[in-house]
C-alpha cells in the first residue's frame, strides 16, 4: 500500500509508460510494414500476435533482471575493441534491420509488384512471423535495459511495459492502415529504421548515439512529411471543387497525351464550390461502352444468323423485289440456294437496277466479294477490317466455314451509343412501370448497361443475349411465368416461342 502511495513511484511509472511507447514506436511500423505481405485476412492476426510475442518476451526478461546485468560483462575482445553480450546482441539486430529495411526500400523504389501484395503472391505467415519475433528481441533489450535504468521496483517496470504494449496494440490497425496508405510514410520509417540500425551498430562498437539527435532528426522529418501530407489534401480539396465532368475530361484527356489539361491556372481555392455536374444517362453509357469495347468478342456486336437478310440468286425477280421492299437494310449478301454460298456483297439499289436491266445477279455479285473473319477475332482488329470494308458488312464464319452472322459500322455504334432502332422497328428494352419489358435477343451487355447492374456477362462467352443467360441459369427451356432472382433483380419469363426465350420482364427487388 505504501509503494501505491508513493509520488516517486507514480512519476516513475508514468514516464517509463511514455519512454516505453517511444522505443515501441519503431517496432510497431516495421510490423505494419511486414504484415502488408500477408493476405488481409491474416493482417491483423499477424499484428496481434506480433505485438503479444513482444510483451511475452519483455516480460520473461524482466523476470531474469540478473541475467541481463551479466550482458555487460566482456566476451570478446578484438585488439582494443571489446565486446559484450549486450553489444553483440545489439550489433547483431543492428545489421537484421540495416538488412531488412534495404532490401524493403529496394522492393518499392524498383516497383516490385510482390511487395504490395497486388499480384496474388503473398509472404508465408510463419515467415512473417519468425521476422517479427526477431525484430521484437532487437527492440525488447533496448526496452528493458531503459526500464531497468529508470526503475528500481520489478512490478512497476513489469506495468509500464504491460500498458505501454496495450496502447501500442490498440494504436497498431489505425497506424498499419496509415503507414500502407501512404507510400511515401512507408519509406520514410524504412528510412528511420536504417537510422536506428545504424545507431545500434555503432553502439555495439561502443560508439553512443544520443538518442535525442535520433529524435530531433525523426521530428524534422515527420514535421517535413505533415507538411506534404497537407499539401495533397490542399490538391485534393481543389480538385473537388471541379465539376466531375470536367475533371473526367481533363483524366482522359491526360491519358491521351493532350496538352489542353496539362498548364491550366489554377483557381482560387476560397471560391465556392460549383454545384456537381455527373454524367447523363446517355453519356454514362458511352464512356461505359468505349471503355468496354476492347473486352467484347465479336458475337457480342454482331447480328445473328438468324436475323440477316440475304439475297437467294435463284429466287424469282418478284421475290427478290418483295424482300428489298421488306427489308430496310441498304447492303445484303448475295448467295447461291445457301447462306454458307456467298458469293459477294450488293447495294439495294445496285440489286434494283440489275433486276431492271435484266442482269445475272451473280456475275454481278462477283465484282464485290465479301469480307469474311473468323469469329475469335477481337472487336479492336474488326475496327481495322471495317476501314477497309469502306461502308460494306463483314460476314463472321465459324472454324467450319459456316457463316454465323454479320457485322456494319452501325452495329459497332449501337455498341458504344445504345441501340438506335430502325423507323420500322420497336425498342429491345422499353419501361413496363417500375420495371423493364426487355426482348429475350437482346445483347446482355447492353442489358447490364441500362440496368446499371454488373455481373450478368459471361466471362466465359457462353451467351451473349438475356434469353441465353436465362437458358445457362434454367438449364431448360422455362415455361411463362417462371423466374429467377440474381444480382437483386428479378427475371420473369413472359413469352416462350418454341425455340427461344422472346420477352422478359426484369423487375428490381424491393422497389
Amino acid at each position: 500500500m505504501e509503494l501505491l502511495l508513493d509520488p516517486h513511484i507514480w512519476i516513475g511509472l508514468f514516464t517509463l509508460i511514455i519512454l516505453e511507447i517511444v522505443l515501441g514506436i519503431d517496432n510497431l511500423v516495421f510490423i505494419a510494414i511486414l504484415v502488408k505481405k500477408l493476405p488481409p485476412a491474416q493482417r491483423d492476426k499477424a499484428r496481434i500476435i506480433g505485438l503479444s510475442l513482444a510483451l511475452l518476451m519483455r516480460l520473461g526478461l524482466l523476470s531474469v533482471m540478473s541475467w541481463l546485468v551479466t550482458l555487460t560483462t566482456p566476451l570478446l575482445q578484438l585488439g582494443e575493441l571489446v565486446f559484450s553480450g549486450r553489444d553483440l546482441i545489439l550489433m547483431g539486430g543492428g545489421l537484421f534491420l540495416l538488412f531488412k529495411a534495404t532490401t524493403e526500400l529496394h522492393e518499392r523504389l524498383e516497383a516490385n509488384p510482390e511487395s504490395d501484395g497486388h499480384s496474388g503472391v503473398y509472404a508465408s505467415f510463419g515467415v512473417v512471423v519468425a521476422q517479427i519475433l526477431v525484430l521484437d528481441a532487437v527492440f525488447s533489450l533496448d526496452s528493458i535495459i531503459t526500464a531497468v535504468g529508470m526503475v528500481e521496483h520489478l512490478g512497476v517496470m513489469m506495468a509500464a511495459v504491460t500498458i505501454a504494449m496495450l496502447v501500442m496494440v490498440l494504436a497498431s490497425k489505425p497506424l498499419t492502415q496509415f503507414v500502407n496508405a501512404h507510400p511515401t510514410v512507408v519509406v520514410l520509417c524504412l528510412s528511420f529504421l536504417l537510422m536506428i540500425g545504424f545507431s545500434l551498430v555503432a553502439e555495439g562498437f561502443g560508439f553512443h548515439i544520443p538518442k535525442g539527435y535520433l529524435y530531433a532528426a525523426i521530428g524534422f522529418s515527420v514535421l517535413i512529411e505533415f507538411f506534404n501530407q497537407l499539401s495533397q489534401r490542399s490538391a485534393l480539396r481543389h480538385e473537388a471543387k471541379q465539376p466531375l465532368r470536367e475533371r473526367t475530361t481533363a483524366a482522359i484527356f491526360k491519358l491521351m497525351g493532350s496538352k489542353t489539361y496539362q498548364n491550366r491556372p489554377d483557381d482560387d481555392l476560397d471560391a465556392p464550390a460549383a454545384a456537381p455536374v455527373s454524367f447523363g444517362e446517355e453519356e454514362r453509357y458511352m464512356v461505359t461502352g468505349v471503355l468496354s469495347l476492347a473486352e467484347r468478342s465479336i458475337r457480342t456486336i454482331m447480328t445473328p444468323r438468324s436475323d440477316m437478310a440475304w439475297i437467294d440468286v435463284n429466287d424469282s425477280p418478284a421475290e427478290i423485289r418483295a424482300m428489298l421492299q421488306r427489308e430496310p437494310h441498304s447492303l445484303f449478301p448475295v448467295c447461291d440456294g445457301d447462306l454458307d454460298e456467298v458469293i459477294g456483297v450488293l447495294k439495294a439499289r445496285d440489286l434494283l437496277f440489275a433486276l431492271n436491266e435484266g442482269q445475272p445477279l451473280s456475275e454481278l455479285a462477283k465484282q464485290n466479294d465479301p469480307i469474311i473473319v473468323p469469329q475469335s477475332i477481337n472487336v479492336i482488329r474488326l475496327l481495322a477490317e471495317l476501314r477497309q470494308a469502306k461502308g460494306s458488312l463483314i460476314l463472321v464464319s465459324d472454324e467450319f466455314g459456316v457463316i454465323q452472322g454479320l457485322v456494319t459500322t452501325h452495329d459497332l455504334l449501337e455498341a458504344i451509343v445504345g441501340e438506335l432502332p430502325d423507323e420500322d422497328e420497336t425498342p429491345d428494352m422499353v419501361r413496363d412501370g417500375e420495371g423493364w419489358l426487355i426482348n429475350g435477343s437482346t445483347n446482355i451487355h447492353h442489358v447490364e448497361q441500362v440496368l446499371e447492374h454488373e455481373g450478368l456477362v459471361s466471362e466465359s462467352d457462353e451467351y451473349v443475349t438475356l434469353a441465353g443467360m436465362l437458358l445457362s441459369h434454367f438449364g431448360s427451356l422455362p415455361t411463362p411465368g417462371q423466374q429467377l432472382q440474381l444480382q437483386q433483380l428479378c427475371f420473369e419469363v413472359v413469352e416462350v416461342s418454341e425455340r427461344r426465350i422472346e420477352r422478359v420482364r426484369v423487375m428490381l427487388l424491393g422497389a
